[in-house]
């Protein structure tokens, strides 16, 4: 969850931290520090807060140096205190951490049994006294940081600095990515590709248990048994790392206005001119695939939902979906002829990731949707589809769901095709609706002033209910979670039919319900559900078609109109309401729209 950089340069060292350590500030905001090497002398700076409270004590307290290492920190063991920040220090060497060490108790009572006394809560700290005790007893740096990184238990990624070593930095992963860049007598140590794109394009993705040791002109890895190890250097895209505004209050309305060109962008890398899905090497044959198990977490879990609707009612395949953090400890059985596929924005999500290892040697073949292609779920499947939404720095998902359900689509139909569950006519008509929808799309971001009225109303509430039927049920979901997510306004979703069996109880003039309802197949069970409400004097926000508000709007508090589309595709369109109700309601109530209290975009631990 958190965010680690290192950098042996030529350049001082501290600002270039700070800009990279912006750029990972997505990943954890709780604290922030940096530690660097100035005339062989280790130093350090950190702050509570958000990473520009860093910024500002740096004005103050400069830090020196050339080489130097940072952190930006999503607090798990500790609350976000000075004490608790990063880098951990301990005499001669400086830690940063992403990951947590589950076995930090049994080391810190073996620390203290040995006379080491600690000043934080953190699992973090093990580590830096850890290595100073090995140190102490003769070890040199790589010796010691060798020894102490075989004690750790759990998931981690790592780096360390030390005392009197400007042209050293180590660092580990097992469970949390790592990544390194290579400059020009340079070398650069990161969470992912967005911290080290300003400095270089080439990278190195550490594997698995690896360690490596970097100095300026080389570096050494090693495997998990201790062998050194040929990593390939990729040479990455930079406009696949941009990382700003264009001009947008906030990260997440230039997110929501991407929709329609990085939907436009996945439908032309998986669909021919004529019409034809293409998916990448290996790719699938469904008439090998008796049932799919669908595992993920937050928002690419309803993604997943959607999807069942999809892979049952088109492609006639039994699907099962679960959350990653109850399916990796209920360890289900798989049958025969069974894909598992995953689904998560940054490809590293730890309980997803867990999922995936159990069922690696179980299920017939594993198919990930992932956003970062070199991501460690990407790279431990036997087919990775990329969703090619971008960059994604809001933590509330936006574009990165849409094209997850567009690529989820894509796949339904090559399912469909391949079973002979569908006609050649209704596959064009399937894909005739797809290339239409950055076009919907761009007209449902027009109702952006109906659905800011309408979040105003909504920002006074303290409980909002969601109701949605079919494949708009799991829409509901989304739009719940969306705005807990960055308003803090309690919210729930429930299916439309579930209302009168219990949640009903729930409704009065103060709690305001949210009805996503397109005119479809399931239109009318809908708003008898929402006629229920009104009846009870409950405020309703109807989210429909011009056919469907023009038959049942008549009472409603607010109207929401999106365009028609082919029922199988409105959950696409409809999770752009969804996404302006909760941005419109946080920026009236004033929260932080990117970076909401308690949360992170990548959630790399337990």
């Amino acid at each position: 969850m958190c965010g680690i950089v290192g950098v042996l340069g030529q350049h001082e060292v501290a600002p270039i931290l700070v800009e990279a350590l912006k750029r990972l500030e997505y990943r954890g905001y709780d604290s922030a520090g940096i530690a660097t090497i100035h005339e062989g002398q280790l130093d350090r700076r950190r702050a509570v807060g958000k990473l520009v409270n860093l910024s500002d004590l740096l004005v103050h307290e400069p830090l020196a140096g050339k080489s130097g290492i940072g952190h930006t920190r999503w607090a798990t063991h500790g609350a976000p205190t000075v004490a608790n920040a990063h880098p951990h220090m301990a005499s001669p060497v400086a830690v940063v951490h992403n990951g947590i060490i589950e076995n930090f108790r049994e080391l810190r009572a073996e620390l203290s049994a040995k006379g080491v006394t600690f000043v934080s809560e953190t699992d973090t700290e093990t580590v830096a006294l850890l290595t100073q005790l090995h140190m102490n007893e003769g070890l040199s740096p790589i010796e010691a940081a060798t020894k102490t990184i075989k004690r750790l238990h759990g998931a981690f990624a790592l780096a360390l600095l030390f005392d009197g070593e400007p042209d050293l930095m180590i660092g580990a992963r097992k469970g949390a990515p790592l990544a390194i860049g290579y400059g020009d007598n340079e070398m650069f140590l990161g969470s992912d590709a967005i911290a080290l794109s300003p400095m270089t394009d080439r990278l190195t993705y550490l594997e698995e248990g690896d360690m490596a040791i970097l100095r300026r002109a080389s570096v050494e890895i090693y495997d998990a048994h201790g062998q050194l190890a040929n990593r390939a250097i990729k040479t990455i895209s930079l406009d696949n790392t941009r990382v700003n505004k264009d001009g947008h209050k906030h990260f997440m309305a230039k997110e929501i206005a991407e929709q329609p060109s990085v939907i436009g962008a996945a439908l032309s890398q998986y669909l021919t001119a004529d019409g034809q899905i293409v998916l990448p090497d290996p790719g699938l044959d469904f008439t090998a695939i008796d049932r799919i198990t669908m595992v993920a977490c937050g928002t690419a879990f309803y993604a997943c939902l959607t999807a069942k609707y999809w892979f049952e009612q088109i492609a006639r395949l039994p699907v099962e979906v679960d959350v990653a953090s109850e399916f990796r400890y209920r360890e289900p059985p798989i049958s025969n002829r069974t894909m598992a596929l995953f689904v998560s924005q940054s490809g590293e999500t730890a309980d997803t990731l867990a999922a995936l290892r159990y069922c690696a040697d179980k299920a017939d073949t594993i198919t990930s949707v992932v956003n970062v292609t070199e991501s460690s779920i990407a790279r431990e499947s036997n087919l990775a589809l990329p969703i090619y939404a971008g960059v994604e720095v809001g933590v509330a998902s936006t574009k990165a769901f849409t094209c997850q359900l567009t690529v989820l689509f894509l796949l339904v139909l090559k399912a469909a095709v391949d079973r002979g569950a569908i006609t050649q006519e209704q596959l064009a008509d399937h894909i005739s609706g797809l290339r239409s929808i950055p076009s919907l799309i761009n007209v449902a971001l027009e109702q952006n002033t109906a659905i800011r009225d309408a979040a105003h109303k909504l920002s006074s509430a303290r409980d909002v209910l969601f109701l949605g039927r079919g494949p708009m049920f799991p829409l509901a979901l989304e739009g719940a979670l969306k705005l807990k997510e960055i308003s803090y306004i309690h919210a729930e979703a429930y299916a439309s039919g579930e209302l009168k069996h219990g949640p009903i109880a729930l409704i009065d003039e103060d709690v305001p319900v949210v009805v996503m309802a397109p005119k479809d197949n399931l239109f009318d069970k809908t708003v008898s559900n929402m006629q229920e409400v009104m009846a009870r004097q409950g405020k309703v926000i109807l989210i429909s078609d011009r056919t469907g508000l023009d038959e049942e709007s008549e009472g409603t508090w607010a109207q929401i109109e999106m365009p028609r589309i082919a029922d199988a595709l409105a959950p696409i369109l409809y999770a752009i309401p969804a996404q302006l109700l909760a941005y419109h309601t946080a920026i009236a109530k004033g929260t932080d729209v990117d970076q909401p209290r308690n949360l992170a975009k990548s959630v790399t631990v337990e």
